[in-house]
């Protein structure tokens, strides 16, 4: 249950705090208070989409925080557009927020009455009450693999008709890159081997001059380091020197090998000059840069190749799979429809107990359910909530026959019903009253407060009757400062509840009347 609320500089409130009771609370305060600027603070908290423009003017930031029996949950709006949540002052993701909120409290909107036109929404009741949770979970858990089996099936069906298009080509293009027995560097070492070949005599006169240089008949750089003799004069400098006579002597004998080896090679000329021009047209076809490019392509050419030629089975397979799945999606889809269908007959005669306990005394409700020819997220039914308010009225769509005041009772009922087999510990109904007065606003009340037996229920309300029904009565209400206005809270006493609620009756300073009406519902309640 909700126990505490706080809330600093949101809209036009500076600083509330706030205590909430067991039982049937009731909010009441004249229209533009800012009763929905509290309810608004609270859906923040509870994981609500934040909007920087709802800081108090001239602050960073605000902050809510909401007590619960075994929770405190935190949200800090800042004025930069983000924010952070906290559970227990441990910071948490807003998606783990919401499902955590959802667990604990169910705020009902002034707008949440048109969601009974919904189709999914009355199928979420026919779940809720049947308690499917676990039936829900299997199913979806199930849908999801027959998804994903199917889409297996269909894109190797596409894989399957585009490879048939593209066998001929695929293998064309694999066969250019198979017979060109690509070798990795391979180009690399081709151009050095043609700059060689083309460039021959020149390398052969300045290997030639190399050795004359180092090792010639005259003057050669090795003879004239053998005369050195420092031996005694400066042992480390001769060791120097004779270190490097011996790698001179290594080079010369290595450039006289090389000497030896370089040859004139017209046809070995032509043939790398062939292989080299191979290799760039092939790199320029497949729009490659390297030779090893080239060869990842080949090797997906060969894979795609390989595909070509299993693809079918692939299909085959793919569809038996998707057929098994779809099959155990079916059987479950037929355990949800029969639970549903289950719960029809109790849910339709409570709605009618609750109609006419509100003043519907010849109501009809049907809920009426087909199957559809796919399988869709929560099952394979489509529902539709059937109403009739009158006698002699055929049943119709809820859409098209109930008046608001009528739907503001039925989705009344509705909540109580899913109150029963839900175990929220808190509810809020924001004006739920919409479109009714009088004995029916009464009979309200006395719903309400029949549910708060088991969890806590809040209703913000413009009525008197179902603000004299109230275990908790809660003024929300405008006071100016010097500088602005702001929206207040509080908790009212026997007293204040008298004159407030006469002035519901019959507006400001209210009449004798009026306080003496007043006492009057208080008093029978």
């Amino acid at each position: 249950m909700l126990k505490h609320l706080h809330i600093q500089n949101y809209a036009l409130i500076s600083h509330l705090d706030i205590d909430f009771g067991a039982g049937f609370s009731v909010l009441t305060g004249e229209t533009g208070a800012g009763k929905s600027i509290i309810l608004g603070a609270l859906a923040l908290v509870l994981g609500a989409r934040a909007d920087s423009k709802a800081i108090t003017d001239g602050e960073d930031k605000c902050i809510i925080e909401a007590e619960f029996d075994n929770y405190i949950i935190r949200r800090e709006l800042y004025a930069n557009g983000k924010s952070r949540s906290f559970v227990d002052d441990s910071v948490v993701t807003l998606q783990e927020l919401k499902a955590l909120s959802n667990q604990l409290i169910d705020i009902h909107s002034q707008h949440a009455n048109l969601l009974i036109e919904n189709a999914d929404f009355q199928l979420e009741v026919l779940d809720a009450i049947a308690q499917n949770e676990t039936l829900l979970a299997d199913y979806h858990a199930q849908y999801e693999k027959c998804e994903a089996a199917k889409a297996k099936w269909l894109h190797l069906q596409q894989l399957a008709k585009q490879n048939q298009q593209d066998a001929d080509y695929i293998q064309y293009r694999f066969n250019l890159l198979d017979e060109a027995c690509l070798e990795k560097e391979e180009l690399e070492q081709l151009e050095a081997e043609h700059y060689q070949l083309t460039h021959a005599e020149d390398i052969r006169n300045a290997l030639q001059l190399t050795v004359e240089a180092l090792n010639g008949e005259q003057h050669s750089a090795i003879d004239a380091l053998r005369m050195c003799r420092l031996e005694q004069a400066a042992p480390e400098l001769a060791e120097r020197i004779e270190s490097t006579r011996i790698e001179l002597q290594d080079i010369a004998q290595e450039a006289e090998r090389m000497i030896n080896n370089i040859e004139m090679d017209p046809q070995r000329l032509q043939w790398v000059e062939e292989r080299i021009s191979t290799l760039n047209d092939l790199l320029h076809k497949f729009s490659a840069q390297t030779i090893e490019e080239l060869i990842a392509i080949r090797d997906e050419l060969a894979q795609q190749v390989l595909r070509a030629d299993s693809i079918e089975f692939d299909v085959e397979q793919a569809m038996n799979t998707y057929l098994a799945e779809q099959s155990c999606l079916l059987q479950k889809a037929k355990v949800l429809t029969e639970s549903r269908t289950a719960v029809i007959p109790q849910i339709c005669e409570r709605l009618v107990e609750g109609l006419t306990r509100l003043g519907i005394g010849h109501a009809k409700v049907e809920i009426d359910i087909t199957k559809s020819k796919e399988c869709m997220p929560s099952g394979q039914d489509e529902v539709q909530l059937l109403f009739a308010a009158n006698l002699n009225q055929s049943l119709r769509n809820v859409s098209e026959v109930a008046s608001g005041g009528e739907i503001s009772r039925l989705m009344l009922c509705i909540k109580a019903l899913i109150a029963s087999t839900k175990g929220l510990p808190t509810i809020i109904f924001d004006e739920i009253d919409t479109g009714v007065s009088g004995d029916i606003a009464t009979q309200m009340a006395s719903i309400m407060r029949d549910m708060a037996q088991h969890r806590q229920i809040i209703a913000i309300t413009h009525l008197p009757q179902i603000a004299a029904l109230g275990e908790n009565h809660y003024k929300v209400y405008k006071a100016d400062t010097d500088t602005r206005t702001e929206t207040h809270i509080s908790r009212l006493n026997t007293e204040e509840r008298i004159t407030e609620i006469a002035s519901m009756l019959s507006g400001k300073n209210p009449s004798a009347e009026a306080i003496a009406n007043a006492k009057q519902l208080l008093c029978c309640h």
